[in-house]
């Protein structure tokens, strides 16, 4: 998707990639990334091919005038192949499964581990969280160095545990793999904490660990988190309301641990969320604030040095007080590599210095590609530089506030031409007013950026302090309000968009083409992105009307929940816990994204009815059976034909009276019940040579009716 992208955008202004080669460079570069990602190849033959590409090269050397001209090609796929093969070196080194220190490779649960706190505590409902870095192992043979991390839940008792930054610990019990919850169409949570070089999880009473005496913490990085508890106390200080100083505090530093979740879907739902989760908006604004100040002074010999020494200072500035967050770190890269071009030559070459960024990014760290938040930077700001000078032609304004006006809402629909494909296939929905809520929220929220900026400023001078937070708390309560009462109108957010990879792809295809069209009057772009858009609703159609034809079961994975879908073409029918009816994380996280993938939505004219007969449930020809802690077994002298029987709520019933009264085909154990419990199930199981499935250890139980 990125490649396609690189690609393919610069021609919408007819520019050439010779001019660009970082675009090249970088294309070449994520697709080593992918092919290693996906193929996994030895490091060995990675090697090989480098060094064969290299002596390839170097015979040039060795070749005539005439040959070398010749055979130029062939030399530049050469320099590529290069390119290729480093995408795919880096991803192998950067890849911890590969690391001989990695730390499921040894951990054995029962082992002692060492752990080092990595940030301060965050505090949750229940619990106060970190992450922590598996230090070392203690075997038979002692402590030994480890390599991976682990996210820690301390228990929330009536004070917080004595646990700051770089404090270590000897944790005494057993780490917990971080598995997936294998339900339908949910996030890949597994996979997203693999890429940070996360393997493990566990929640800890005080008696499960000892602290170790000393701090081992980077003194470096103990300052950026004095720096961002300084300016957090700042806000809570002078900001009324703790809704706003939330607010104030993911806006300017991108701290949301203190933001109302409430809210939160409200701002994603408008289209706006990008204003709480920092990012390059908000260094766009900084930007645009230091040079305007700077604008205002002559030029000369020493603005022309001393102004992007001062941008990039400040920019960078900036980013550590965020904690350089990923988000904002990518965007500092970003803006660097504007400023340096601005410095290296006369006329900035846009496009090869944003490929230039992208790829020392990903020399960083390849696994970025897979992060949601780089993808939407990358697309936004290329979707901007390609698209806003001819959005922002449609209309020609003369009056100067009102042109004002049409340059921000050319922005903020430049954005979303490249931006929306991505979305729809993260997030499954579109803001539908994303442009009435950003025409208001963007610049309201630019004048919040700068208020807080000027609130750290003066937060020495409590009076002034104090007036400058009251009037930046009023200008958050007035975005919130606005946002919420759009988020609250019907038509506010298009939910439940299902879009696949191949779906993604072609969509990208047909809006470039048609670009190329609009821009470029180009008779072959139309009939290429028409044939793109033809394509795209005969793979959606006929995935629509396979989709009409499934009939399915799923029991979720639902912590200490039951759920359970009966899906019949696009209705389902649901049976469980009733909190699961109601908006909120589990139902979200969990459910909602089987339904989105397999299209369902409710009805209730024509929703599923399946028919109970003798307290099972009977789907055609399927008979199921929920066996929970109500249940009775009825008293019958021959056995009860069943297909699947699911035990739910800690049943009081034995495993050998289920199989005396029913002849059944399988038993599924879904996650209202305890480990210790289910463990029991199995053993018994295993003695009767009965079939079982546990779905909290393999993920949702899905069944074909």
């Amino acid at each position: 998707m990125f490649c396609v992208v690189l690609l393919t955008v610069p021609y919408t202004n007819t520019i050439r990639l010779k001019k660009h080669p970082f675009i090249r460079l970088l294309a070449c570069f994520v697709a080593g990334i992918i092919g290693q990602w996906f193929g996994q190849f030895s490091l060995m033959l990675l090697m090989v091919f480098f060094a064969i590409t290299c002596i390839l090269l170097a015979g040039f050397k060795l070749a005539s005038t005439t040959q070398t001209y010749t055979l130029n090609w062939v030399r530049g796929i050469l320099v590529l192949l290069l390119f290729v093969y480093a995408g795919a070196i880096i991803t192998f080194a950067k890849d911890a499964r590969h690391n001989p220190q990695w730390v499921p490779n040894h951990y054995q649960p029962g082992q002692k581990v060492l752990l080092t706190i990595e940030e301060p505590l965050v505090e949750k409902p229940k619990s106060w969280k970190a992450l922590a870095s598996v230090t070392a192992v203690q075997d038979g043979h002692g402590w030994q160095k480890m390599y991976g991390k682990a996210i820690v839940y301390f228990y929330k008792g009536s004070k917080q545990p004595p646990i700051l930054y770089g404090t270590q610990i000897i944790l005494h019990k057993a780490l917990q793999p971080i598995k997936n919850s294998g339900n339908p169409g949910a996030f890949n949570y597994e996979q997203y904490c693999l890429l940070q070089q996360i393997a493990y999880q566990t929640f800890i009473y005080p008696s499960d660990f000892v602290l170790v005496p000393g701090n081992n913490g980077n003194a470096f990085q103990q300052v950026l988190y004095k720096l961002r508890d300084a300016a957090i106390a700042a806000l809570k200080n002078n900001i009324p309301g703790e809704k706003e100083s939330g607010v104030a505090e993911a806006l300017l530093i991108g701290y949301r641990a203190d933001l109302d979740a409430d809210l939160v879907q409200a701002y994603t739902n408008t289209g706006v969320i990008h204003i709480v989760a920092i990012s390059g908006l908000h260094l766009a604004m900084i930007y645009a604030l230091l040079v305007g100040i700077w604008g205002l002074l002559p030029n000369n010999k020493f603005t022309y040095v001393a102004k992007p020494i001062s941008i990039f200072i400040f920019l960078w500035a900036f980013t550590l007080l965020a904690g350089a967050a990923p988000s904002i770190g990518r965007a500092a890269v970003m803006f660097s590599f504007l400023v340096l071009g601005e410095v290296l030559g006369k006329k900035t070459n846009t496009y090869n210095n944003l490929a230039a960024s992208a790829f020392f990014l990903l020399v960083y760290n390849p696994f970025y590609l897979w992060d949601a938040g780089f993808i939407l930077s990358y697309s936004a700001v290329l979707s901007i530089v390609a698209f806003y000078r001819p959005v922002y032609n449609w209309f020609y304004v003369k009056n100067t506030l009102l042109n004002k006006v049409w340059e921000a809402t050319a922005v903020t629909i430049a954005a979303q031409i490249l931006t929306v494909p991505v979305i729809l296939f993260y997030f499954h929905q579109f803001a539908n007013l994303f442009l009435i809520a950003n025409f208001i929220a963007v610049p309201l929220s630019g004048f919040i950026l700068y208020g807080e900026l000027l609130l750290l400023l003066v937060a020495a001078i409590t009076p002034l302090a104090q007036w400058v937070g009251f009037a930046v708390g009023l200008m958050i309560k007035i975005l919130d309000g606005f946002i919420e009462y759009i988020n609250r109108l019907p038509f506010a957010v298009w939910n439940n968009i299902y879009a696949d990879i191949p779906q993604t792809l072609l969509l990208y295809a047909f809006v470039i083409a048609a670009s190329v069209w609009l821009l470029k009057q180009s008779r072959r772009a139309f009939i290429v992105s028409l044939l793109f858009l033809a394509t795209m609703v005969v793979y959606t159609s006929f995935s629509l009307l396979g989709q009409s034809q499934t009939q399915k079961l799923i029991v979720y994975n639902v912590a200490h929940q039951t759920a359970i879908d009966i899906i019949q073409g696009h209705n389902y029918r649901f049976i469980g816990d009733s909190a699961l009816l109601q908006e909120g994380p589990p139902l979200r996280y969990n459910l909602k994204p089987a339904r989105i993938m397999y299209r369902v939505t409710v009805s209730a004219d024509t929703v599923l009815k399946p028919s109970f007969v003798n307290g099972c449930l009977r789907v055609h020809h399927t008979k199921i059976l929920l066996l929970d802690d109500a249940f009775n077994l009825p008293e019958t002298t021959a056995k009860i034909p069943v297909d699947i029987i699911i035990l739910s709520k800690k049943p009081t019933v034995t495993i050998p009276d289920i199989n005396r009264v029913f002849a059944f085909k399988q038993l599924v154990f879904d996650s209202s019940n305890p480990m210790l419990k289910i463990r029991a199930w199995k053993k018994a199981c295993d003695r009767l040579h009965l079939r079982f499935y546990s779905v909290p250890e393999q993920g949702a139980f899905e069944l074909n009716l």
